[in-house]
């Protein structure tokens, strides 16, 4: 009984940390559309993608709001987006996204961490050519009508359609994604997340054991403070 309690307590914690995870980087993505383009979402299409991916992770409303009225303040540090290029163990590539108000302590960080964890940091462009950047929209199934839609979706720059029980998944190149983020808002329809990710263009096939090597080193980078996502191309 003692080591069922012990599990479920991990997994709630675990649950939780992913959670404190997400919200920070939402708030993020917040505080950085808002030094770009002011804190109004009618004039600042990347504050209000920002505010759709929060409401699509049931962040609060008081939360997201605290997150802006930050932004605005001529004190809330400003954050620069970088991305980092590297290899986990066993040569699996890794891009590494963060968002820092300190440079010099981010690419530190993740030196190390590639480091400690049996991999090795590369320089811009050494795993960049193994990914595609596409734009990656999330829905809840039941919200939105694939046989009507489908082909003003294609139209409107889908290049793959996934769908099971519990999600549907859009892909778009990148060069589409304003394209189907307008298309969306015209129609009211409003995604559990619309973000641009890094995809593999072909993946890696490992053992279980050399996997949890490369998976330890990719939870390590996305438990850094500094890293928004982490993106890898295991099988």
């Amino acid at each position: 009984m003692g080591r069922i309690f012990e599990k479920r307590k991990h997994k709630m914690f675990a649950r939780f940390d992913r959670m404190a995870k997400a919200f920070t980087r939402i708030g993020k993505d917040i505080a950085i559309a808002v030094k770009q383009a002011g804190p109004l979402p009618e004039n600042n299409p990347k504050l209000r993608l920002a505010m759709q991916n929060a409401k699509g992770l049931n962040m609060p409303k008081d939360k997201v709001e605290a997150a802006i009225k930050r932004a605005s303040s001529k004190e809330e540090k400003d954050f620069q987006e970088v991305t980092y290029e590297g290899y986990a163990p066993h040569g699996v590539p890794l891009m590494v996204e963060c968002a820092t108000d300190n440079p010099t302590r981010t690419v530190a960080n993740v030196r190390l961490h590639f480091s400690k964890n049996g991999g090795a940091m590369g320089n811009s462009g050494s795993v960049a050519f193994l990914f595609e950047r596409k734009g990656v929209f999330k829905f809840d199934p039941t919200k939105l009508n694939l046989d009507e839609l489908e082909l003003d979706l294609i139209d409107a720059g889908a290049e793959d359609i996934e769908r099971n029980d519990e999600e549907l998944v859009i892909y778009t190149k990148f060069t589409e994604f304003g394209h189907m983020l307008k298309f969306l808002e015209s129609k009211g329809l409003e995604a559990k997340s619309s973000e641009l990710h890094y995809i593999p263009t072909t993946t890696k096939e490992l053992s279980e054991e050399q996997q949890d090597e490369v998976l330890k080193l990719v939870e390590t980078l996305e438990s850094d403070d500094d890293v928004q996502a982490v993106y890898h191309n295991l099988a």
